[in-house]
């Protein structure tokens, strides 16, 4: 099997990539960043994001396994002091496989048929260079609302416990093939009016942002922000594509959540 390691890059991580490294090619295991079968991220949940990132072309072919080094991560099920335990793991044990929805970001252009597609683990969101931002939100083809605010979020289920919850939106258990849309400061009196509530799609719903004033926004797909001048539209739905965790022992998502959030 090969198989890679993506380390946060602070001293204890390091010493632990090495030291993984090491033991995993002891086992004959074949280490290789280009096309590996099982990626391990040492450091926490933004070190993750950054491995997915960089294999989203391999995603049918390769599972993540986490290995946090800092405080209890959503995606990092395994502490510094269990790293022989997975290693053995690793090289002995067949893994189950847990997949997880994603959301498809298609941006397009005016001038032209040219569009960008990213794809995000935990969430997009939009917001105006520098002013309010202002969009008609589509839903499966029809107009919905006009938005006023700071910005719109659309997250995934195991990115719903992430910026999504901070701006009032439901956790989604990751099992559930949905996105999730929230408003950041919307604007509502006697003249504006938005939902005011975060929206729930299912897989095969689509939402669409369409500019009304200014068409330069920036665009963040989970830990990457990018501005995007002259765009035309926004488009989010589940993506076809999953991110493939593997599993050598069980890690409930309602403990985790629990841990995180309610745990003294």
């Amino acid at each position: 099997m090969k198989f890679a390691i993506t380390s946060k890059g602070d001293t204890k991580s390091n010493t632990l990539m090495h030291k993984m490294k090491t033991y995993l090619i002891d086992f004959d295991l074949i280490y290789d960043e280009e096309k590996p079968d099982i990626v391990i991220s040492v450091g926490g949940d933004g070190t993750l994001l950054y491995a997915f990132h960089r294999y989203t072309g391999r995603l049918d072919k390769t599972a993540f396994v986490g290995v946090h080094t800092g405080h209890l991560g959503f995606y990092a099920d395994w502490v510094p002091e269990e790293i022989e335990k997975l290693v053995i793991a690793i090289a002995k044990t067949p893994f189950q496989v847990i997949e997880y929805p994603l959301v498809e970001v298609i941006i397009r252009y005016q001038h032209g048929g040219r569009e960008t597609r990213f794809l995000g683990l935990n969430e997009a969101t939009v917001k105006a260079v520098d002013a309010t931002l202002v969009m008609d939100v589509d839903i499966r083809g029809q107009h919905f609302e006009r938005f006023r605010g700071d910005g719109l979020c659309v997250s995934t289920p195991s990115g719903s416990t992430a910026y999504n919850k901070a701006l009032g939106g439901a956790i989604l258990h990751p099992s559930i093939s949905a996105i999730q849309l929230a408003e950041m400061a919307s604007i509502n009196n006697k003249v504006f009016r938005t939902v005011g509530s975060p929206l729930v799609l299912p897989a095969h719903h689509t939402c669409t942002l369409k500019p009304v004033n200014a068409p330069d926004f920036l665009i963040a797909v989970d830990h990457l922000t990018m501005l995007h001048k002259d765009v035309k539209s926004i488009q989010f739905r589940v993506a076809d594509e999953k991110i493939r965790f593997a599993r050598f022992r069980p890690f409930p998502f309602w403990k985790r959540v629990h841990d995180s959030f309610v745990a003294d």
